[in-house]
């Protein structure tokens, strides 16, 4: 028994110490790694970087694991060529009087009446050129759906391939579901892959409508769902908090004007 108790503690001990042989090879080319990326500082120069610094001693000799010389100076010489320090830019804001004193003058009595200087304003620079797209007629009924709240939107199906107005192709989708319909968006008139529908009101016609028309449509959206939660009496905010809230949905609109998008399944 005591033999062969010594004989699992060799063994253990072996293990142990071909462990702890892997950890400090690991540990030095971590080591090598964040040597590489880091960039140099004059308070703080990179002897990768800055081979002059360094002693005759260590330039040809180094202690430790070491990593493929053409592999790092091929690393080091697309971060001296490609890689640029980008300042930290933090965003800073300020409250715009006008704009302010034409929400807090909508806050005493909030109406969805466009006729107010507060929503007259972000009609014209946001909600108009937000929705204003290539099919005017059908533009239109859509801003007259997303005031009413009488607009939805859902995921695209194989299913429902047959009412599409327009000839359509699958191009995927599990089961049919989230298939992409290759159409012309009801919208633009640009073939795109059209991953989702709108029906408004209570019509029985389905639009199929590219990422970037949905992503503008739900932008317009998302505004009138905050105002209406303001007339509601559903927001427990201070003014200002309200101001920036409202602020943050016309840059989201005024993004999604521009044709950005995040591209959702």
């Amino acid at each position: 028994m005591v033999r062969e108790a010594n004989t699992k503690q060799a063994v253990a001990e072996k293990q142990l110490k071909e462990a702890q042989g892997k950890i400090d090879m690991l540990q030095a080319e971590v080591t090598a790694l964040k040597t590489l990326v880091i960039t140099s500082t004059p308070s703080s120069p990179n002897p990768e970087l800055h081979p002059q610094i360094q002693s005759p001693s260590k330039a040809v000799f180094k202690k430790g694991h070491s990593r493929n010389k053409s592999t790092s100076s091929a690393i080091v010489t697309a971060t001296m060529q490609n890689a640029q320090i980008q300042p930290i830019i933090k965003e800073k804001r300020e409250v715009d009087a006008v704009l302010f004193s034409e929400f807090q003058a909508w806050k005493e009595e909030p109406t969805l009446e466009r006729s107010c200087p507060f929503l007259d304003r972000i009609y014209q620079e946001d909600i108009g050129p937000c929705l204003s797209f290539a099919k005017r007629e059908l533009a239109d009924s859509v801003q007259s759906a997303v005031e009413n709240n009488t607009l939805s939107i859902e995921p695209a199906a194989a299913q429902a391939i047959p009412v599409v107005k327009a000839s359509a192709i699958e191009c995927g989708g599990p089961n049919g579901w989230r298939a992409q319909i290759i159409t012309k968006c009801a919208l633009s008139g640009m073939s795109r892959a059209c991953k989702h529908r709108i029906k408004l009101g209570d019509s029985g016609n389905y639009y199929y409508i590219s990422p970037s028309c949905r992503a503008r449509i739900t932008a317009v959206c998302n505004f009138f769902t905050y105002i209406r939660y303001i007339q509601q009496g559903l927001v427990r905010q201070d003014v200002e908090q309200m101001y920036w809230e409202v602020m943050r949905l016309r840059k989201e609109m005024s993004i999604a004007k521009l044709g950005f998008y995040t591209d959702e399944p």
